[in-house]
């Protein structure tokens, strides 16, 4: 079977793979915080909507044997799209929270298990190099969507605010509408688009092969390593993100808090330019260094490289925390320097997965692998709020510094392939 251009289903593949994410971990913490919630109420329960993505093992060997790939994807995107609009219809409810935490549940349950057929279907679809190659391609798309969100969607709903004279509620429901539509927009070309794959086969299971499926998923994930391997295995994919964990909730209610309470003050605009378009550049640009990087010279020559930018460009909010910059291009740089860290360090932990989930059950044990990555940046998320609610901006962040140190340590204990992400080089 011929196979269309990668290029013509991955981006937006990935575009609709980040975009509820962001929706649900950073536009819900700016919209709980325009309406009222403090930064411990925001960090926790906003914490708690990434508990699908922790749990997601529990039912991907379902995705892995009932039906195919392509259609989990399709059919999580609709639901994807239902879901936005059900946040955009109870906003103006009595019950505006309990109605809005319903739906952003639903979203990330349905965004991850998105995240497990769409990449399943990724590694169906390329081959070893190819994967590495556009690695740094579907980061970069991802995080294009991370643009839309924090670059796009929160400026949009400053606007409108300014429009409808600070309804705020009714102007966020205008946004969560809008982008109802852009996602049945992307469920349609993609139904479209995306190849039918040879390898992309159709199952037809009944219930009791679908539990031995899960069962055996379950047996073979722990048994891929010895046991002391796994163990340093587990401990890098939950502490390898630890610092981002605490850093990501705060770093955003930091900008955009007012003066008097620690924060840099900045606007629904200038936080988009800031951080969700220039930061998202220098994450995006960071992604895409990473991915050349680790094709050309395979992933454990860089792998230490990756370490440091992740974690020492994070001082740059110690920095901020003192010196409170009011010049939006002074805040927007340090941004870029500690976004496009992370970008490059990112794909660490992306190639990382990718070469422990190789293998039968790949897209299974991908998707433990991602459910650890998140379980390690949700329960430090769920306490980061009350962490700084106790210590103060300035002192949260020195901590988040000293703590840089647990990502050394995880990963000085993995063992890859050095040649794993190279390129084949063919006999001519």
């Amino acid at each position: 079977m011929k196979q269309r251009n990668p290029w013509t289903w991955i981006p937006t593949l990935y575009i609709a793979e980040g975009l509820p994410n962001v929706v649900v971990m950073t536009v819900a913490v700016v919209m709980y915080m325009q309406l009222g919630l403090s930064d411990t109420d925001i960090a926790l329960y906003t914490g708690w909507l990434g508990l699908p993505w922790v749990i997601k093992p529990l039912w991907s060997p379902f995705v892995d044997l009932y039906r195919t790939k392509r259609w989990w994807v399709l059919t999580m995107q609709l639901l994807l799209g239902s879901s936005l609009a059900g946040v955009a219809f109870t906003l103006n409810a009595p019950f505006w929270f309990q109605g809005s935490m319903a739906f952003f549940f639903l979203m990330a349950f349905s965004s991850a298990t998105h995240d497990i057929a769409a990449d399943g279907y990724y590694m169906l679809e390329l081959d070893d190099h190819q994967q590495v190659w556009f690695v740094g391609i579907r980061n970069t798309f991802y995080r294009l969507a991370v643009i839309f969100g924090n670059g796009v969607l929160i400026p949009a709903a400053g606007m409108l605010q300014l429009w409808f004279r600070n309804q705020k509620a009714f102007t966020w429901s205008l946004v969560f509408y809008g982008m109802a539509a852009l996602f049945i927009g992307i469920w349609l070309y993609h139904a479209y688009i995306m190849p039918r794959s040879a390898a992309d086969q159709r199952h037809n299971t009944n219930a009791n092969e679908v539990a031995q499926g899960i069962v055996t998923a379950f047996r073979t994930f722990f048994q891929k390593l010895p046991p002391k391997e796994m163990i340093y295995a587990m401990l890098f994919l939950l502490f390898y993100r630890f610092p981002e964990a605490l850093l990501g909730k705060m770093s955003v209610t930091f900008l955009m808090r007012p003066n008097s309470a620690g924060g840099l003050g900045l606007s629904p605009q200038e936080f988009g330019l800031a951080s969700g378009t220039i930061g998202v550049i220098g994450l995006t640009l960071g992604g895409i260094l990473g991915g050349m990087l680790a094709g050309r010279d395979g992933f454990k020559r860089w792998l230490w490289p990756m370490v440091c930018a992740i974690t020492l460009p994070d001082i740059v909010y110690v920095y901020m925390s003192y010196a409170m910059p009011g010049n939006l291009v002074l805040i927007s740089s340090c941004i870029f320097i500690e976004q496009f860290g992370y970008g490059l360090g990112f794909t660490a932990l992306t190639l990382y997965m990718l070469y422990f989930s190789k293998g039968e059950f790949q897209t299974s044990h991908y998707a433990f692998c991602t459910a650890f990555s998140y379980l390690g940046l949700m329960l430090p998320g769920m306490l980061s709020g009350w962490l700084k609610d106790q210590l103060g901006y300035n002192s949260f962040f020195i901590l988040v510094m000293f703590l840089c140190a647990i990502t050394f340590a995880v990963t000085a204990f993995i063992k890859v392939d050095p040649d794993f992400g190279k390129k084949v080089k063919s006999d001519e």
